[in-house]
């Protein structure tokens, strides 16, 4: 057993973990922890998105009563049906547009000069989110996720689809794209967390059957380990940015995004670190 090697998976597991659901991009942040830390080939990137799963097992634990009620009434309410329906309409176009551009995107895509440029974007976009609410609250006029029409669903899966592009961050796509169709924050928020149960769990388990070639028994201590580390990570964060959103906009993670990426567009130019593509 390499115990670097489970050191390593650790280690991504934690920034999984504390990155998947704030609006900086997980997927960014683990092409570049990987590229520092050698960890970045192509059992690593199916690594990245199968413990994905472990941070959504701290979504559905930390939502487990809302799951519970929404599954038990399916068949009568129709609150629980319309929350499932959106859910999947949500879902549908990610499917859609990951099975035609996914293998290019990942191909051309995936390097650090790309995520860092999209961090600064991202960043400038929520600050321009964050002050459109800020001087007009009225334009939030869904304060809850289960008053989302269909339609309101399937904006927000459209604008998940940016987050293809690494270092778009999916959570930041969906909560703040949410913010500009018209949800409050915290509507916002709730849904991009139920949105990305099934996300989460495709792409993952996709991944790893279109790539089990590439995979055997031997790598099953370095992807529990990743698994668990992720999960504990993950629980911690959401507990912490559902008491956090109640009381604080996005602002702040904006300014981290735009100076991370300078930092990272600024080293890699100066040479002072090599990022690996």
């Amino acid at each position: 057993m390499d115990i670097s090697l489970l050191i390593k998976a650790a280690i991504m597991g934690v920034v999984e973990g504390l990155t998947e659901f704030l609006p900086i991009s997980s997927t960014g942040h683990l092409i570049l922890a990987g590229a520092l830390l050698g960890f970045d080939d192509e059992k690593a990137k199916v690594f990245d998105i199968a413990i994905q799963t472990g941070a959504i097992f701290a979504v559905i634990m930390v939502y487990w009563q809302k799951i519970k009620s929404t599954v038990v009434a399916l068949p009568t309410q129709r609150q629980a049906q319309r929350l499932a329906l959106n859910v999947l309409i949500a879902f549908l176009p990610a499917v859609l547009l990951g099975l035609l551009f996914g293998k290019a995107i990942k191909a051309h895509l995936f390097t650090p000069t790309v995520v860092a440029s999209t961090f600064i974007i991202g960043g400038l976009i929520i600050l321009w989110a964050e002050r459109r609410q800020a001087r007009n609250p009225a334009v939030a006029r869904i304060l809850e996720a289960d008053d989302m029409t269909a339609l309101d669903a399937l904006k927000v899966g459209l604008a998940q689809c940016l987050a293809m592009v690494p270092g778009t961050s999916r959570s930041g796509a969906t909560i703040i794209g949410g913010m500009l169709l018209g949800l409050s924050r915290k509507a916002a928020t709730d849904f991009s967390f139920y949105l990305a149960i099934p996300t989460l769990i495709g792409a993952g388990a996709y991944s790893l059957y279109k790539e089990r070639a590439l995979l055997s028994m031997a790598d099953l201590p370095m992807f529990m380990v990743g698994l668990v580390f992720s999960f504990l990570s993950a629980w911690l964060c959401v507990r912490w940015l559902l008491r956090f959103i109640a009381t604080h906009s996005f602002v702040g993670f904006a300014w981290y995004r735009i100076v991370f990426g300078l930092v990272v567009l600024g080293t890699a130019w100066s040479g002072l670190v090599t990022w690996a593509p």
